[in-house]
């Protein structure tokens, strides 16, 4: 244990030998392709060094050229079962959970599928602990999806064009299995020495593939300045992707707090952030109610202008605008300096008893409103397949003259005319001439129409779908 110990973590933190920045790094790249790639090594730095402040130190740099020259001796391949990735089909590997008796308990397997296989193929990777080795086998086989998709969007024929990516996959999968080797002890991200992978999730990173795949094109075409230059629009994509991925990992970490919280405090927080509405609603509540005639009466000439001048644009464009000055004067007064985070208070008055009972009843009001939307989409569902022909029939009639109105009318009158209806029926005229001998028949109406048997089966059957 403590030779593995000495061997594997020692050379990754010690920090007062000779090392290299990562200019260096890459430089050294540049002479010996070995060591990395131009296109994803400043990435493969940063895994490297990341225990050693961003310094790649003698020891370790010793180790990791050693452990590169390891496999590219002792490559080999034995007869197994094989996967054609290079083909042009929808072709899908994803991680699986495995177990015994087909219980998904292990998350340690692949799943391939893909339009040649007729049924799906499943590797699996035991592991005691973690799930490293899949992790890694997963990255590989992304890859090389991915290099022939690369090769197919970019239309690179040419021999040299496509040896030139293989070669660049495999010498990413030799650095890949290098530090693997090197930082046992220490699980690294596969996708950092892998060119395709990393720039598949980063943002922006199709620029770069771009800029790659121009510089293949024109790398037998131009002269040594030409080349110089494109290799210099390649590295300044590539920075920018740093760049931009740096800020996204600032962003997501900023997250990683909310993701940890429970289902409770979580409900807390999107209660504290809804705070806002809870002057809004109130304020429509008592224009829809007339409690502010005035205020009513400029929302129904102003939206009824808007819509029968077809303002409906520009009447966007100014809300639009009026976020803008709202942050721009957020931005000036530097609320957002002031604010640096919301608080959200969990204490309660009520006793224990009090809090299980209220979970008691918000759990029952979730439910109930779960069944009464499934017993509403099963009456739709009977009218739509006519099982009570009676509403069925009423629902036609209805759908019917609904779209004949709405082939003759113009869209405009239609929309005036509900805001008007939306408007009049709050107000006291409109609860005077109110009907609730029509609501009452409507809903009668609904309650008439039988809801479709529905089974619950503990597993698929042939007769089931």
């Amino acid at each position: 244990m403590i030779s593995l110990f000495y061997s594997d973590l020692l050379p990754l933190l010690v920090d007062d030998e000779p090392g290299i920045g990562e200019d260096t790094f890459m430089w050294l790249g540049t002479q010996v392709p070995l060591v990395c790639d131009l296109v994803n090594g400043r990435f493969t730095f940063d895994t490297l060094t990341v225990s050693t402040g961003y310094r790649l130190y003698f020891p370790a740099c010793d180790k990791c050229l050693k452990e590169i020259d390891k496999p590219r001796e002792f490559l080999s391949f034995e007869d197994t079962i094989k996967l054609d990735l290079s083909k042009n089909i929808e072709h899908s590997v994803k991680p699986a959970a495995i177990g015994p008796w087909g219980a998904p308990l292990f998350d340690k397997a692949i799943v391939s599928e893909s339009a040649e296989l007729q049924e799906p193929v499943v590797l699996e990777f035991p592991e005691v602990a973690s799930s490293t080795r899949r992790d890694h086998w997963l990255a590989l086989i992304k890859e090389v999806m991915l290099l022939h998709q690369f090769l197919s969007k970019y239309n690179a024929k040419s021999p040299t064009q496509a040896w030139e990516m293989h070669s660049r996959t495999i010498l990413g999968v030799i650095r890949l299995h290098a530090a693997r080797e090197m930082m046992r002890i220490c699980p690294l991200d596969p996708k950092s020495f892998l060119i395709f992978v990393l720039y598949n999730e980063l943002p922006k990173g199709d620029y770069v593939l771009e800029e790659l795949a121009e510089s293949l094109k024109k790398a037998d075409s131009i002269s040594v300045s030409g080349q110089v230059e494109n290799l210099s629009s390649l590295e300044s994509a590539v920075e920018q992707v740093r760049e931009e991925a740096k800020e996204i990992e600032v962003a997501k970490a900023t997250a990683e707090g909310l993701k940890e919280e429970g289902i409770s405090d979580s409900i807390l927080v999107l209660m504290e952030l809804l705070k806002p509405l809870k002057n809004v609603v109130p304020w429509f509540q008592e224009i829809l109610t007339w409690q502010r005639p005035a205020t009513a009466v400029v929302v129904i000439a102003t939206s009824l202008v808007v819509i029968y001048k077809e303002w409906v644009g520009k009447a966007l464009a100014v809300f639009f605008l009026w976020v803008v000055a709202k942050i721009i004067r957020a931005r000036k007064e530097g609320i957002g300096n002031k604010c640096d985070k919301i608080v959200v208070c969990t204490a309660s008055d009520q006793s224990a008893m009090e809090t299980i009972i209220s979970a008691q009843h918000g759990l029952q009001t979730a439910r109930d409103m779960v069944q009464l939307a499934n017993i509403s989409i099963l009456k739709i569902w009977s009218i739509l397949l006519g099982k009570s022909p009676k509403h069925t029939n009423t629902v036609i009639v209805a759908l019917t003259g609904v779209a004949i109105i709405l082939f003759v009318v113009p869209i405009k009158y239609i929309l005036m005319t509900v805001v008007l209806c939306c408007f009049t029926m709050n107000s006291k005229l409109g609860r005077h001439m109110a009907n609730d001998k029509g609501n009452r028949r409507l809903k009668e109406w609904w309650d008439l129409i039988p809801v479709i048997p529905v089974e619950v089966l503990d597993k698929v059957t042939e007769t089931h779908t």
